[in-house]
C-alpha cells in the first residue's frame, strides 16, 4: 500500500484501536486523537490512589472462541496476555444455599456433556439445554422469553447470569437474535469455544499498550487531549476534520474512522440515530490477596456479587445491568459485595481497602428496539465509516463486537485507498 494513504481514527478505545492496528499494519499512515489523556476507554487500568494501586475499570471476560479479540492480541504481539484454564471449566457458587458446581462443555461441538451430572448445572437435564436450541434461529424481534422458558434451575444458575453478562441487559427483555449470536459462537461450538480468559495482569498490558507500542513502531502518531469538534461534509465525502486549534483538509485517498460513543457520534454525525438507551456497569475492587485456591473466575449465584475474578493482589467484582445500584452508597454497597466475596470464597476478614467503579452509560440496552437502531459500518460518505460496539456487528457490547467492528471500518477504509 502507499503511504499517501492517511487514515484518521477518532476515538482510542478498542473499536478504534483495532481499526488503528489494522490499517497501520497494512502500511497506512496512521493517527489517532483521543479526547482523554489516555487510551483504553471502557477498557482501561489505571492507578488509583485511594484503592493504593492499579485496577480495571471494569472486568472483562473473554472466552477462547472469541476469533476477532485472539487475532487484535496476536497483531499487536500480545498473545499470551490473557490466562484461564486448559479446558472450560467455569466454576459456581450459590451463596444462598451453599452448593458448589462447575460447568465443564465437552471440547466438541456434539454436547454430550449436557446429560453427564458432573459436568452440567445441578438439578438440570439434557432435555432444559436442549430448548435453548430456539435462540439460534430467532428473530429480530423477539426477546429471549418470547423464544425460551425464562425460569427453572438452568434459567436461574447458568443462562441468566450468562446472558446478563454478554448482553448486559435484563435477559427477559433482551434481543433473543443477540443471544443466539452469542450462543452460537460459544457453547454451541463446545468446550473449544468456551475456555474463560482474564486479562493479566491489567487490561491495559493485555489490550492497550501493546496496540500503542504497535501503532508507534509502524510510525503511527497518538494524540491525547484532542477533543474532535466538528467534521466537514458533502454531499459524498467528509472533506475535513475541525478541531479546536487547528483544521485538518482531507485528501481524496484519506480516509476517517470515528470510534466514538453513539451520544458523541450523534453530535458529530448528520442524520444519525444510534442507540440511546443504556445499562450500567459496577465493579468493586478489593485490595485483598485471592485466598490460595480461588478460581480465576467464578460465577455467583444468590447474592448482589455476579463474577468474583480473582487476581494475586486484589479480588474484583463485577454486576451487569446494574441501574438499581449505581445510585447507591459505595461504601454501603461495598459491604455488601465484600459479604458477598466472604461467602464465596471463605473469607472472614473485614472489609480491606476498596474501591467502586459505575460506569453509567456501559452498554447500549441489547433490546429488540436498540438493536435495530444500530447504524452499519459503511456510511453514505465514501471515505467515512463508523467503529465501535454499538454499531451493527451482530454481537452485543463486548469486547468481540468492539474489536470486530475496528476491523470492519479498516476493511473498508483500504478499499477505498485503493480505488
Amino acid at each position: 500500500m502507499s503511504s499517501t494513504h492517511r487514515a484518521f481514527v477518532i476515538g482510542a478505545g478498542l473499536a478504534g484501536l483495532s481499526a488503528a492496528t489494522a490499517l497501520a499494519a497494512r502500511g497506512a499512515q496512521v493517527t489517532v486523537f483521543e479526547a482523554a489523556g489516555q487510551a483504553g476507554g471502557r477498557c482501561r487500568s489505571y492507578f488509583d490512589p485511594a484503592f493504593g494501586g492499579m485496577i480495571d475499570n471494569g472486568n472483562h471476560l473473554v472466552l477462547s472462541g472469541n476469533r476477532a479479540v485472539h487475532a487484535y492480541l496476536a497483531r499487536i504481539g500480545a498473545q499470551g496476555a490473557l490466562s484461564g484454564p486448559s479446558s472450560a471449566l467455569i466454576p459456581f457458587t450459590d451463596i444462598k444455599t451453599g452448593e458448589r458446581w462447575v460447568l465443564h462443555p465437552n471440547e466438541g461441538p456434539l454436547p454430550w456433556w449436557v446429560g453427564v451430572k458432573s459436568r452440567h448445572v445441578p438439578g438440570t437435564s439434557a432435555r432444559d439445554y436442549m430448548a435453548y436450541a430456539a435462540l439460534l434461529w430467532a428473530g429480530k424481534r423477539k426477546t429471549i422469553a418470547d423464544v425460551v422458558p425464562a425460569k427453572g434451575a438452568l434459567w436461574d444458575r447458568l443462562m441468566c447470569p450468562f446472558l446478563l453478562a454478554a448482553l448486559n441487559t435484563e435477559p427477559k427483555q433482551a434481543s433473543a437474535a443477540l443471544a443466539g449470536a452469542v450462543l452460537r459462537e460459544t457453547l454451541a461450538k463446545g468446550g473449544q469455544a468456551c475456555r474463560p480468559r482474564i486479562a493479566a495482569p491489567t487490561l491495559a498490558a493485555a489490550f492497550i499498550d501493546p496496540a500503542l507500542e504497535f501503532l508507534r513502531a509502524k510510525g503511527g502518531e497518538i494524540r491525547f487531549g484532542e477533543r474532535l469538534r466538528a467534521i466537514v461534509f458533502d454531499n459524498r465525502s467528509a472533506t475535513a476534520l475541525e478541531f479546536p486549534d487547528a483544521t485538518i483538509p482531507l485528501g481524496h485517498k484519506d480516509t476517517v474512522v470515528l470510534a466514538v460513543p453513539p451520544w458523541t457520534a450523534k453530535e458529530l454525525v448528520p442524520g444519525l440515530n444510534p442507540p440511546g438507551e443504556f445499562r450500567a456497569i459496577v465493579n468493586g475492587h478489593f485490595q485483598y490477596p485471592a485466598p490460595a485456591g480461588a478460581p480465576q473466575i467464578l460465577g455467583v449465584i444468590g447474592g448482589t456479587a455476579e463474577w468474583i475474578f480473582s487476581f494475586p493482589d486484589r479480588i474484583s467484582v463485577t454486576i451487569s445491568a446494574a441501574d438499581s445500584l449505581v445510585e447507591r452508597d459505595r461504601e454501603e454497597l461495598a459491604q455488601t459485595l465484600w459479604a458477598d466475596i466472604g461467602a464465596a470464597l471463605g473469607i472472614k476478614d473485614p472489609l480491606p481497602t476498596w474501591q467502586i467503579v459505575k460506569e453509567k452509560r456501559a452498554t447500549f440496552a441489547a433490546t429488540p428496539a436498540e438493536d435495530a437502531k444500530r447504524p452499519p459500518t459503511q456510511t453514505k460518505w465514501r471515505n467515512f465509516v463508523l467503529a465501535g460496539d454499538w454499531t451493527q456487528t451482530g454481537l452485543p457490547a463486548t469486547i468481540e463486537g468492539a474489536i470486530r467492528s475496528g476491523d470492519q471500518a479498516a476493511a473498508l477504509a483500504l478499499r477505498h485507498s485503493s480505488l
